[in-house]
């Protein structure tokens, strides 16, 4: 019987129904059925409003980070991943932090660039000059679309232009720079941007194509910064090894690449478990990280003067505590709460303050122990369940294969028959 992904009507089935059709299609089990639709903590019907095309859910783990001290207040911070010891290690680099008093942060006003594309137009220098002279009529257009956001504060407040040279030729881009508030404004942003493309193709006689938000938020930075004592951090060694790790992911992308995954680790998984836009942040901080023309690291980490760590981090971090999932899914709700953030600007400064303590963790077990040492010894708790341990077996499986520096999962299997049968 031949198969298709062809199903007209799809959308309109209830998740029940949708789940039939993939069980016939991939042939699974009533077991794997009732796992999927069991949802626990999100409702099936409240899943089936979030997204399209809904069967089931896809639970994660939600650790918390503790030790965390910013700008002189504790947090706790709720984290959702599916990668051993990122909790773990944000936790303990943020108790190091502690030590030389904890971290300090900054932000920007929570602006948000929206970008007008403009083609086919006759000069385009005299049409950037048309469109900057009437600022002022494109900002009125632009706000009466969100009086709400106005009357809290933001709005749009600027609009720049610029023009690029392409490979279809030269366009004109008109950028709004609207500021958000407490959401993280794509919804706000992209409305504007598109009740304004008609005022801007008659301003400039150009026809316009896309109207939409960017996700390089360079206009709502968020900022951390720590000094680490020397001892906290294990010594004047290791706070050489650590610089010296920082200048490798300065000057090098490849190394640049995973010094910034460290340092996202954290950050996404708070962004998960609150239920921002991580593919926003995550796409933001890279562009971010490659501004001048070069990819390089997003944090740097320097030894002062009496030899202790110091470390700062500075990337566009476009998250919200209104709209989208952040108000509709139930653990995000929870997490929020947890977090006790107060507005976008605290909750942009926290996250800057756990990708610094992420980075550190992370730069710490490579000039200190090796990466593998605390990380795979969770890896191996992984392994272990996977090969089919339980309860006590998990940890003697795991612990084995970590003295062993074998984990595989065919080591994982020999060990729980092994262990297995000692226990019989």
């Amino acid at each position: 019987m031949n198969k298709s992904s062809l199903i007209s009507g799809f959308y309109k089935l209830t998740p029940k129904e949708r789940l039939a059709v993939v069980k016939e299609f991939a042939g699974l089990s009533d077991e794997e059925c009732a796992l999927l639709q069991n949802t626990g903590s999100l409702p099936l019907d409240m899943a089936d409003r979030m997204i399209e095309n809904v069967v089931g859910a896809f639970p994660l783990p939600l650790g918390i980070g503790v030790n965390f001290l910013i700008n002189g207040i504790d947090y706790l911070i709720p984290m959702v991943t599916e990668e051993p010891s990122v909790v773990a290690a944000a936790s303990y680099a943020a108790k190091m932090v502690r030590e030389g008093g904890g971290f300090h942060t900054s932000s920007t006003a929570p602006v948000m660039i929206g970008q007008v594309q403009v083609v086919g137009v006759a000069d385009p220098e005299a049409a950037k000059k048309r469109v900057l002279a009437a600022k002022a009529a494109i900002l009125q257009k632009a706000n009466e679309q969100d009086p709400v956001l106005v009357s809290a504060g933001g709005g749009a407040k600027n609009l720049d232009a610029k023009i690029i040279q392409t490979t279809q030729g030269t366009m004109l881009i008109v950028e709004l720079h609207v500021d958000c508030r407490d959401a993280m404004g794509a919804n706000a942003v992209n409305t504007m941007a598109e009740a304004v493309a008609p005022l801007i193709e008659q301003i400039t006689g150009g026809r316009v194509i896309l109207r939409i938000i960017s996700n390089l938020a360079t206009k709502r930075l968020a900022r951390a910064s720590c000094v680490v004592p020397k001892e906290a951090v294990g010594g004047e060694e290791v706070v050489d090894g650590i610089v010296n790790a920082s200048a490798f992911a300065e000057a090098d992308p490849y190394r640049a690449a995973t010094h910034n995954k460290g340092a996202m680790n954290g950050i996404i998984a708070v962004v998960l478990a609150t239920g921002n836009d991580h593919r926003a942040i995550e796409a933001g901080a890279h562009a971010y990280a490659a501004l001048n023309g070069r990819y390089t690291s997003l944090s740097k980490w320097e030894k002062t003067e009496n030899g202790d760590l110091k470390g700062s981090i500075e990337l566009p971090m476009a998250v919200g505590l209104i709209g989208g999932a952040v108000r509709t899914h139930p653990i995000a709700k929870i997490a929020v709460k947890i977090l006790g953030v107060k507005s976008a600007n605290e909750f942009a400064e926290v996250l800057a303050a756990v990708g610094l303590a992420q980075n550190l963790a992370a730069l710490r077990a490579l000039a200190h122990e090796g990466i593998q040492r605390g990380h795979m010894s969770l890896h191996a708790r992984n392994i272990a369940i996977a090969a089919g341990a339980t309860g006590d077996l998990i940890n003697m499986v795991a612990e084995r294969m970590v003295q062993e520096r074998k984990i595989r999962m065919d080591r994982a299997k020999e060990l729980l028959a092994e262990l297995g049968a000692a226990q019989k």
